[in-house]
C-alpha cells in the first residue's frame, strides 16, 4: 500500500485515502507503522480527510497507532474527520482520548 506523508519538525502526517474496512485496516495499519519507524517522529496526525467510508477497522487502526505513539512517548492527533467518523469515533469513546486536533471539522 502507497502512503502519502509528510515529516515535518518532528511530525508525521498521514494522509488516508479511500475506504477503511477490514479489508484494508491491516495494510494501513503496516504503512503506517513503517513510517513511524522509519520518520521517528513525536507526534502523528493522521488526515482523514479522504476517507470515504470507514468501519470498525478504522477506531482499531487509530487506537493502535494510539498506542504505538503513547510507548513512544509521543502524541497522536486526528484531523479532517468528517461528521459521521467524529461520531464514530465519539461512539467508540477516543473523544476521551486527547487526539482530536479540530473537533467539529
Amino acid at each position: 500500500m502507497n502512503i502519502k506523508s509528510i515529516l515535518e519538525n518532528g511530525t508525521l502526517t498521514v494522509y488516508i485515502v479511500g475506504e477503511i474496512d477490514h479489508h484494508s485496516a491491516g495494510g494501513w495499519r503496516e504503512a503506517i507503522d513503517r513510517e513511524i519507524v522509519c520518520a521517528q517522529p513525536t507526534a502523528l496526525v493522521m488526515d482523514f480527510s479522504d476517507v470515504s467510508f470507514m468501519d470498525s477497522s478504522g477506531v482499531g487502526l487509530v487506537m493502535g497507532r494510539y498506542k504505538c505513539m503513547h510507548a513512544r512517548e509521543g502524541t497522536l492527533r486526528l484531523r479532517g474527520l468528517s461528521p459521521r467518523l467524529e461520531k464514530m469515533m465519539t461512539l467508540a469513546g477516543l473523544d476521551r482520548l486527547p487526539v482530536w486536533e479540530t473537533k467539529g471539522v
